[in-house]
């Protein structure tokens, strides 16, 4: 009866409709605010009745969003740049070691990201105060960088998993010192999920609020702070704007990632 009758297209045909309707629910609240960041109303409106770059000018030339936009520029680059090395080698020892250490310090690790993002603020907070960072550039550092050590120490770990040693080992028994043996072997082949590690340490500085609420304020305010405040006064077109921004870079971020892997050798 079905003979001559491909029976798999129609299933083909039904995953992706399927597909592009869960794409167009997860992205359509989010791709919204584009067209509202054009928009002339003095407030957040959608669909907008009339366009408008005001908002955008606004922005650029704000005495209180562009400096937001550095430090949380700034501190996103500073966060991924310290958490990705300490996410690397706890990756490493965790992967190469086969003691009882391995879990508790898997646990300790993964802590910031299974707590409450309150309660870890909170923490933060308290410390910070004994020191005397709350509000200064390095107390919002030490907070975000515990918040992306998680992210990047599981993507590391996923690639330490896969990661044949027998290469190390080989290089070891070459002559090669443990430095050596990083820096041209190891390393060069954790470059992908180094770079992913380094993307989502970024980004997770970047999109990180809770804790910026708590720790920073004056001079070292993020913008994500910035945005909720303006949000919670009133409803400030301008949020708009910078996530019409944050949609641009995270998808340039992950181009760059999943371009990154197409090029990978299998």
């Amino acid at each position: 009866m079905f003979d001559g009758f491909d029976v798999s297209w129609p299933l083909r045909l039904a995953i992706g409709i399927f597909t592009a309707l869960v794409a167009t629910f997860l992205l359509a609240p989010s791709l919204i605010v584009v067209p509202m960041s054009f928009s002339a109303s003095e407030l957040l409106q959608f669909p907008p009745t009339e366009f408008s770059l005001r908002w955008w000018q606004q922005y650029w030339q704000s005495d209180l969003w562009m400096p937001a936009t550095k430090t949380s520029l700034l501190l996103a680059t500073v966060t991924a740049a310290v958490a990705v090395p300490i996410a690397f080698a706890a990756a490493y020892a965790t992967t190469r070691s086969l003691g009882w250490a391995r879990l508790p310090l898997y646990g300790v690790l993964l802590m910031p990201a299974t707590v409450p993002p309150i309660l870890v603020a909170i923490g933060l907070f308290f410390v910070l105060a004994r020191l005397h960072l709350v509000g200064s550039f390095p107390g919002l550092w030490l907070g975000h960088t515990v918040i992306a050590i998680p992210t990047a120490y599981v993507i590391l770990s996923a690639g330490f998993a896969r990661f044949d040693f027998t290469q190390e080992k080989a290089s070891r028994s070459l002559g090669a010192g443990w430095w050596r043996t990083m820096i041209s072997v190891v390393i060069p082949q954790m470059r992908f999920p180094l770079l992913s590690a380094a993307l989502l340490s970024f980004l997770t500085s970047l999109d990180e609020v809770i804790v910026s609420m708590f720790v920073g304020g004056g001079a070292n305010t993020t913008l994500t702070k910035v945005m909720f405040l303006g949000l919670r006064d009133r409803v400030d077109p301008q949020a708009a704007v910078i996530s019409t921004i944050w949609i641009v870079l995270v998808a340039m971020v992950v181009t760059v990632v999943f371009g990154r892997q197409r090029q990978e050798p299998s």
